[in-house]
This record gives structure tokens, sequence and C-alpha cells, in this order.
């Protein structure tokens, strides 16, 4: 079977990397953005919800490939603080590490330490009109101190649900079982398999 070809609307290689694994059994082949097009394509991410920021993306880089995109956004949602950062989890500070520090220093002497990581997935399909839109959420802790070196963004504070590791602690294929990425990738998934649009 031929694989219709997307761009991933995004220059960040290891979430590029991991939906490639997460989509490794749907009818596509999914192009690294900046190998697609050496025009430096910027989207801001203003919205409100995951969801909103991920068609954002998804739609600009679409239209000025003119050809299908998929993008994702994502966040922690920690319950203490009333489940900030959510959607500016990328932009409370500059890094990853700070981002993890600005975390924990929060969470200084805080008890409840509940979080869940939240991920959408939007796909833009312009010959269609189509655009699809999928949510995974993973339920867990932050935990006391950053801890592994696999994973990428808050995966060194973030236990999830029923583990004691946290998700950059964990193998990579135990992680992408129960990620709120692979959640919302596996329902993509499961809409590629419904459906034959791409065709």
């Amino acid at each position: 079977m031929s694989k219709s070809r997307i761009v991933f609307a995004s220059k960040n290689r290891d979430k590029y990397r991991e939906m490639v694994f997460l989509l490794r059994e749907a009818p596509v082949e999914l192009l690294f953005g900046p190998e697609v097009t050496k025009v430096d394509i910027q989207v801001q991410e203003t919205g409100n919800s995951y969801s909103e920021n991920a068609l954002h993306k998804a739609s600009a880089w679409s239209e000025i490939l003119n050809m299908p995109a998929l993008a994702d956004d994502s966040g922690i949602e920690v319950t203490a603080l009333c489940n900030e950062p959510g959607v500016h989890s990328a932009r409370i500070a500059e890094d990853d590490e700070l981002r993890i520090l600005w975390v924990l220093n929060k969470l200084n002497g805080v008890e409840n330490r509940e979080a869940r990581f939240v991920a959408s997935i939007a796909l833009v399909l312009p010959k269609m009109s189509q655009v699809w839109l999928t949510v995974g959420i993973c339920y867990g802790k932050v935990s006391q101190v950053k801890k592994g070196d696999n994973g990428f963004g808050y995966d060194p504070i973030f236990v999830p649900k029923g583990y004691e590791k946290t998700f950059a602690e964990l193998e990579a294929e135990a992680k992408h079982r129960i990620s709120h990425r692979y959640i919302a990738a596996k329902a993509l998934c499961d809409m590629f398999k419904s459906q034959n649009v791409l065709e």
C-alpha cells in the first residue's frame, strides 16, 4: 500500500521522531517540516486550547506548502497550580531545564502533586477540505526531583499513574504505550483505518 506524504508542522525533532514511531502503522509517511521547505515558517501559539494551537500550526504549514500537514500541541497541567502551566507549558521559560525548575519551585512544600499531560493532534487535509482532531490525556504526578535522561520536555518530573518511575526513566516502548501523545496518535490511527480519505 502506498503511503500518503504528510508534513509534520514543527521544528522539534524529538517530537517528530516520537510521532513517526506512534504513527508507524498508519498509511502515512511523515516528513520533518524543516526538511520539506527552506522557508522559516513561524507560527505563534496564541490559542486558548491545545487543539486550537495544533490546528493553527497544521493549517499554516498546509497552506504554505499546499499539502497535508499534522501538528500537535501538548502541556502539563498541575492540579495545585490551577492546571498551570497548561497551554503555556512551552513558553513559561527559555528551555526545558528552566521550565522544569519553574514547576518544581512552584510546588516546593506542596503536598498535592497530582498532574496530567494533555496532547492534541491536528491533521489538515486540504484536498478533502477536512480537519481531524484528537486528544490524549495521561494522569500522574510531579516527582520531588528531576529523574531520568530519556524523553524531553517535562518527562523527567512526570510520574504516570501506576508507575514509580518518571517518563524520562521509562524505556521508550513503555512510555509510548501510555503517554498522552500515544493516546492521541492511536485515535488518529483508528480514524485512518475507518476512512480512506488520504487516497
